[in-house]
């Protein structure tokens, strides 16, 4: 029996006082790979918000690895967001540093302290995403689909058991999409749970999973050809 890594019962989102996702009911098994669609402003980001305890869990019940979303504690944020791994859009690399100093930020925020481990566990994902020879780089020196990998390998290196992706390809060209498509796909075949937020129907024809339609408030699963 596959083990549920997320729940949610009942839930309805809020953003600024106002309702974006009404009776939200979902349940996500270890391992899924979900991608989540409609227009923009239709609640993509705001359900992934939730997940993440961007926003908080107001009304409904919500549980995701072992938390619980409606009672969760401001002190115990940073110990779920270990748990996942967050791509965005703009990759949200810093500018000033290199790639390895990007990576040695968020492992030293979240706890590292011993050189050689860090070491090990920047070149481990760094290699996942097949961009180990690009360390010393700046994020300006990088493509888009390069930045975008280095954000995926970021995402990696606390072993987390959930990737949350929102619009992970959004300022992608159709190409570097599909590349970028398949480096979660991949991280996906090796155990990890990912929920992809995106409006690239042509990613969902090439690379057909689950999916979900946020439209009028609500979120309903959609069979694959009347998306």
């Amino acid at each position: 029996m596959s083990q549920s890594v997320l729940s949610l019962k009942n839930v309805n989102i809020y953003q600024e006082g106002k309702i974006i996702l009404s009776d939200v009911n979902l349940e996500v098994n270890h391992g899924e790979f979900i991608y989540i669609i409609g227009k923009t402003g239709s609640g993509k980001s705001s359900l992934l918000k939730t997940l993440y305890a961007d926003l908080p869990l107001l009304e409904g019940e919500g549980k995701i690895v072992e938390f619980d979303l409606a009672t969760l504690k401001e002190d115990d944020i940073p110990f779920l967001r270990r748990k996942f791994g967050i791509v965005f859009q703009d990759f949200k690399l810093l500018p000033d540093r290199s790639v390895k100093d990007n990576m040695l930020f968020v492992l030293k925020a979240t706890g590292w302290t011993d050189t050689k481990e860090m070491d090990a566990k920047i070149n481990e994902v760094l290699d996942k995403v097949n961009m180990k020879d690009f360390a010393s780089k700046m994020p300006h020196q990088l493509s888009g689909g390069e930045q975008q990998r280095i954000a995926i390998a970021r995402a990696l290196l606390n072993d987390p058991e959930f990737i949350l992706a929102d619009e992970p390809t959004g300022n992608l060209d159709p190409q570097t999409s599909i590349e970028v498509l398949e480096v979660l796909r991949k991280i996906n075949a090796n155990g990890k749970t990912v929920i992809m937020a995106t409006h690239d129907y042509a990613l969902l024809m090439k690379f057909p999973s689950k999916t979900l339609k946020c439209e009028d408030a609500t979120i309903f699963e959609v069979v694959q050809r009347t998306v």
